[in-house]
């Protein structure tokens, strides 16, 4: 499974903010949408990515509040991206690596989604659910002795 079959399933909508706006107004939108992930874009590029995690260290680091501080103070700047062509397999060993539970999808330079620890678990359960259902329907259709097959009497 690739990372487009994901995007195919979940479908497109993507949230951003810039990296000059106000980190409050980011959580605002975070709260608002409940999402847990903006991705940061400059003049059409990926330049962040801001999660809750960077939001609660930003607030820890300026005791409690987030004050006038912007996006870029706070915002990831080297995000983990994958493609669509990425294996499953290899966006959750990437994932798992870097404890990241977001990661922004790319083509070529083109922000094409965003994908979450969420998203590749509930894909690969479904995929074993597949899986399951096609193996017990090939054991409910096994062919019994005398079906075809040569029993000993």
């Amino acid at each position: 499974m690739k990372v487009a079959d994901i995007l195919k399933v979940k479908g497109g909508t993507l949230y951003t903010v810039k990296p000059d706006q106000a980190l409050a107004e980011a959580t605002q939108i975070m709260a608002d949408k409940d999402i847990g992930s903006l991705v940061v874009m400059e003049h059409g590029d990926l330049v962040g990515m801001l999660t809750f995690r960077e939001v609660i260290v930003s607030l820890v680091a300026n005791g409690g509040s987030l004050g006038t501080r912007l996006v870029r103070s706070a915002m990831d700047d080297h995000p983990l991206t994958c493609t669509l062509a990425t294996e499953l397999d290899e966006v959750r060993r990437m994932m798992l690596e870097r404890h990241a539970r977001y990661m922004p999808v790319l083509d070529s330079r083109t922000l094409m989604g965003v994908i979450s620890f969420y998203d590749v678990a509930k894909a690969v359960v479904d995929s074993q659910n597949f899986e399951n259902k096609l193996l017990k329907a090939y054991i409910r259709d096994w062919p019994g002795e005398g079906e075809g097959g040569s029993a000993a009497s």
